[in-house]
């Protein structure tokens, strides 16, 4: 398997300052559409940062006025396969990073939601909105990780129901769920994951490792097993489907 590098990202823009790294992701300088060159580009990323010691934080968010809410389907079974090998290593890379990541939810939030919600802060604009429109709605086994994260922050039974019907949560019940922390107008909301980022940048990188270990000690024991045999049933489901 081939990685990408920054260079040839596509869908994620980088820019840095001061130990600050934000991320955007995008589809042709507009909002994200998801796809196979995604998927593997936001898997590549997270190896990318983790061997990137000039990162303290990181910001991610997405473009225009949506994080991502659109998605096209693997075209063919050579793209499903990997899918499922980037797949198994998106989320377990994500959670292993070693630096704070701040999530900056400019909008709908309806595919791979989980990249969003597992940052260590959450910030959203009153627009946001959180569903999974990638998997059951599609006629997908939800599988890559989604299913752990919403039953995590929401509970067993109402993640069921969510994941089930697709029925999305708006910001202001995100945040009395605590999936969001803070909710900040569309022209302060960056500005405000910087103000909470450069703190957190100035601390040794060494802090900040221990820190994220500590925090991330149960995502990184059983997040990537769940993820594998999530996938697991969703490839058996694409493959009985054919």
């Amino acid at each position: 398997m081939t990685y990408t590098t920054p260079e040839q990202w596509r869908h994620i823009k980088v820019a840095r300052s001061g130990g600050v790294t934000e991320l955007t992701l995008h589809t042709d300088d507009g909002p994200l559409v998801w796809n196979g060159r995604a998927h593997q580009e936001v898997a590549d990323l997270w190896a990318w940062l983790a061997a990137d010691e000039a990162t303290r934080v990181v910001i991610l968010t997405g473009t225009g006025d949506a994080f991502c809410d659109q998605i096209t389907s693997p075209s063919s079974e050579r793209e499903w396969h990997d899918i499922w090998l980037e797949g198994r290593r998106m989320i377990a890379d994500l959670v292993n990073i070693d630096v704070p990541l701040i999530s900056v939810v400019n909008g709908p939030a309806t595919i791979h939601t989980e990249l969003a919600l597992l940052a260590n802060i959450v910030l959203a604009v009153p627009g946001a909105l959180f569903a999974d429109h990638a998997h059951v709605t599609r006629g997908v086994v939800p599988g890559d990780g989604v299913q752990v994260v919403w039953r995590n922050l929401v509970g067993p039974s109402r993640a069921s129901y969510h994941l089930l019907t697709g029925i999305p949560i708006a910001a202001e019940e995100a945040l009395r769920l605590g999936m969001v922390h803070e909710i900040h107008e569309p022209g302060e909301v960056m500005a405000r994951a910087h103000a909470l980022a450069e703190p957190l940048a100035a601390l040794p990188r060494e802090m900040l490792a221990y820190t994220c270990a500590a925090l991330r000690i149960e995502d990184r024991r059983h997040l990537p097993e769940a993820v594998a045999h999530g996938l697991g049933f969703t490839g058996l489901a694409v493959h009985i489907g054919r």
